[in-house]
């Protein structure tokens, strides 16, 4: 789960970085794919990281008061975090398609 979290946390400050030191036009170029990746990354890593939490509080992560109530209601509510702004495969596929304009042309 940490190194989900920590993936997810460099990608974001590497972008932040990016965005900070370039101008409007070269983000729009140049950041739309990466970011939309790094959604469709942080919302597959939100799913994962709420199964091994159920996992982990095992019958206690099911309940909404008590111990579990906090994984309980992250279980319950990371696919809206996946869904506004754009679902992560169609994030996917943008920044798939933004990384394909980028590639060289094969030389045949």
């Amino acid at each position: 789960m940490i190194s989900l979290c920590e993936s997810n946390q460099a990608w974001l400050e590497s972008i932040a970085y990016q965005m900070c030191n370039m101008t409007y036009k070269e983000q729009a170029t140049h950041l739309g794919g990466p970011i939309g990746l790094l959604k469709s990354h942080a919302t597959r890593a939100a799913q994962e990281i709420a199964e091994q939490a159920t996992n982990i509080f095992g019958g206690r992560g099911l309940t909404q008061t008590g111990m579990g109530k906090v994984i309980e209601m992250f279980h319950r509510t990371y696919k809206f975090d996946a869904i506004l702004g754009g679902t992560e495969e169609i994030l996917a596929d943008l920044g798939v398609r933004q990384a394909m304009k980028k590639f060289p042309k094969a030389m045949l």
